[in-house]
């Protein structure tokens, strides 16, 4: 819808972004969903692509919670699992803080860690990705 009047120009769109809305909204948290960006694809379709890549064998370990992971229990302590920590259903694999509470974060399966997804102390979303475990 357009109006137009005295020099003044009014436009509203719905689900379009402008190059020039883009450009105000670069470098901030991210873009809304299915916007342009720079190279003319969307976001949603980077994410298809991201997720359309084949997925590695093993169990995943989530985050139930948004907050900062710790991988040890004291910056001095060594982590609680690395790649090739054999861990068991209850293992404490990592801490979620959040609203300074502290989850202790447990594998739900017997095997071994293949992979550590997340860097210590970094901020993690609601079932994140955090650890995948190849079950015994």
């Amino acid at each position: 819808m357009e109006i137009e009047t005295d020099g003044f120009h009014l436009r509203l769109s719905k689900n379009e972004i402008t190059a020039e809305l883009l450009q105000q909204f670069k470098g901030t948290a991210g873009q809304p969903q299915g916007s342009s960006n720079e190279s003319g694809s969307t976001v949603s379709e980077q994410e298809d692509a991201q997720t359309s890549q084949p997925k590695t064998e093993g169990t995943t370990i989530k985050s139930p919670m948004v907050g900062s992971v710790y991988l040890q229990p004291k910056p001095t302590e060594p982590a609680y699992v690395e790649v090739g920590t054999h861990v068991h259903k209850g293992d404490v694999v990592c801490i979620i803080e959040a609203m300074k509470m502290m989850t202790e974060i447990k594998s739900d399966v017997d095997g071994v860690i293949k992979e550590v997804l997340v860097n210590n102390e970094e901020l993690v979303e609601f079932d994140q990705p955090l650890f995948r475990v190849e079950e015994d």
